[in-house]
């Protein structure tokens, strides 16, 4: 696992990483799922309108294999080992009016609803991966989402496996310093140095 050397944040933050070692025999319970998607409910939104929704494909479930089939090449290997999979939607127009933008913040807003579940997952002992690499319109189709909504992401939930996949886990993990995003004054003048 990546050393973590920043000792102000929580250490549900700082511990977080993004394994792609799943333990395959892990089973998430049906409390445990809820639990994660109780907090997402509970994430702030823009005028309280809660414009997310989660497709819950648990693995040795029909919809499961039906997912795992539009997987990306490089998400192929281990996404299939994860214990469930979330696949996240936001709210971006009307059934009625496709041409009516739904809100300008729902995007942000389902990003708040994972960040919430995240932590959650975190809180668990469970690991989580979120992804992107799966073909978002076949999902669409497969899966039935109505033209106001926009496919985002995976989100591969599970307990991380005891070995690490060390091309992967193995990496120095680095962030960019306060000073190249946090400004004052002006855009790109470091509050802090």
């Amino acid at each position: 696992m990546p050393t973590r050397t920043d000792p102000l944040i929580h250490p549900l933050l700082r511990g977080r990483w993004s394994s792609r070692s799943f333990d395959p025999t892990y089973e998430l319970g049906e409390d445990e799922l809820e639990q994660l998607l109780e907090a997402a409910r509970w994430a702030p939104s823009a005028g309280n309108s809660q414009p997310w929704a989660f497709l819950v494909l648990k693995r040795g479930e029909p919809a499961h294999e039906r997912f795992v089939q539009m997987l990306s090449r490089g998400n192929a290997p281990w996404v299939p080992n994860a214990s469930v999979v979330l696949v996240s939607l936001f709210k971006s127009g009307d059934d009625e009016d496709p041409s009516f933008t739904y809100s300008d913040y729902a995007e942000y807003d389902l990003g708040q609803s994972v960040a919430h579940l995240t932590v959650q997952a975190g809180s668990m002992g469970l690991g989580v991966h979120q992804f992107a690499g799966f073909d978002h319109d076949a999902v669409a189709a497969e899966f039935g989402v109505p033209a106001s909504w926009t496919v985002t992401t995976g989100i591969a939930v599970g307990r991380y496996a005891g070995s690490v996949d060390r091309e992967w886990d193995g990496r120095e993990r680095v962030r960019n310093p306060l000073s190249t995003f946090v400004f004052t004054n002006r855009f790109g003048e470091p509050r802090w140095s």
